[in-house]
């Protein structure tokens, strides 16, 4: 049997992800984003979904909400809530470099390293393990349908959980712009189907960027 992972980017939100450093701050989809979701429901709608799992942050969940319909049951995760950024949350880049510049220097240096850890929030090895758990959860309920035919997915999360999870299951690094789309395959191991689709996006106000 064969089965395919959609991963979605949540939409900007009223905090604006583009710029700002939510990670496991619980900011709501602005209009753009619940319209990017819109158009990722349009461009996903001939699919059906034998499950649908999102992070437990608003963002991600409302998302889900859009993609998969009101009638949709939806597994929350708490491993693919993004990564905690400690002192930087809710912070750009330029904020962050003003108001701790030994440590905006120190993440700019080692941010790359599995040993680094966000000051006051998580480490990249915590991270990662917390979301390899969640994938292996995820896989376990979607294992133990019995629907017959193709199985499909749906995963809405944030860019540093989708991130892990391409990288864990096919060892490849996808941009993962707002409202981003990502297909995976799994026909027995995973691989990659297409990554970074943000041709539904066309027309709206897409940014990269934030979590």
């Amino acid at each position: 049997m064969g089965a395919e992972l959609f991963l979605v980017r949540h939409g900007e939100t009223e905090g604006q992800s583009s710029i700002r450093y939510h990670g496991r701050t619980d900011v709501a989809l602005s209009e753009l984003g619940r319209a990017q979701m819109r158009a990722v429901a349009a461009t996903l709608a001939p699919r059906g979904f034998t499950r649908v799992f999102a992070s437990t942050l608003g963002r991600a969940r409302e998302g889900a909400r859009l993609i998969a319909g009101e009638s949709a049951p939806i597994v929350c995760l708490e491993e693919f809530a993004e990564v905690d950024f400690g002192l930087f949350e809710g912070l750009t880049a330029d904020e962050i470099r003003t108001r701790y510049p030994a440590e905006f220097e120190r993440w700019n240096r080692d941010r790359l390293d599995t040993a680094y850890s966000y000051p006051g929030g998580e480490s990249r090895s915590a991270f990662r393990a917390r979301v390899e758990q969640g994938v292996r959860r995820m896989l376990e309920m979607w294992d133990s349908d019995e629907a017959s035919g193709d199985m499909r997915a749906l995963v809405v999360a944030h860019r540093g959980v989708i991130r892990a999870i391409v990288r864990g299951l096919v060892k490849v690094e996808p941009v993962i712009e707002l409202g981003s789309i990502h297909i995976l395959e799994r026909a027995p191991r995973w691989r990659v189907r297409d990554l970074d689709i943000t041709s539904h996006l066309e027309g709206l106000e897409v940014r990269a960027g934030g979590s």
